[in-house]
């Protein structure tokens, strides 16, 4: 017998497709650096997709410790044709305020459904989100520091 409400596992199967989509979206940035040489920004963004990636699975194994279905949707297709830098950073930070956004209406909704033994993944991404903005942020701070593109890849550093 299902322990979370078909409305939460359904709001959480919609989550997963968000997560999977930032992981398309930011794979797609990575390779944008990675043809032009910015090797360090390429990695940046590759591992913030390995983090989506991770968080769909924090989601699924939620749902299906709580007896709930997992599924898969269809992933949109990502903006893969950017112009500069400057565009791309400006694009993950507005991608991350709308992820929290996303996070934030999952944990109204836990509280209106009264679906207690949730709150503290949401709550884990609550804080995530938090980090997330500010890693990008930080980063819009210190690019518009440079005048040179490859200078500031050499100064990209991102460790997990």
């Amino acid at each position: 017998m299902a322990k979370i409400s078909e409305k939460l596992n359904n709001a959480f199967n919609a989550q997963i497709k968000e997560e999977l989509e930032s992981a398309y979206l930011y794979l797609g940035m990575a390779v944008w650096f990675e043809e032009r040489t910015l090797d360090n920004l390429a990695n940046w963004f590759k591992m913030q997709a390995e983090e989506e990636f991770a968080h769909t699975m924090k989601f699924k194994s939620h749902i299906v410790e709580r007896g709930g279905s997992v599924h898969y949707p269809a992933l949109a297709e990502q903006k893969q044709d950017w112009t500069n830098i400057m565009e791309i950073l400006e694009a993950s930070y507005a991608h991350e305020k709308y992820i929290t956004e996303k996070i934030i209406g999952l944990h109204d909704s836990i509280r209106e459904l009264k679906e207690y033994s949730s709150i503290y993944l949401i709550q884990w991404f609550l804080e995530e989100q938090v980090e997330e903005e500010d890693n990008i942020s930080s980063l819009i701070d210190k690019y518009k520091g440079y005048k040179n593109d490859f200078n500031f890849d050499h100064h990209v550093k991102r460790v997990e």
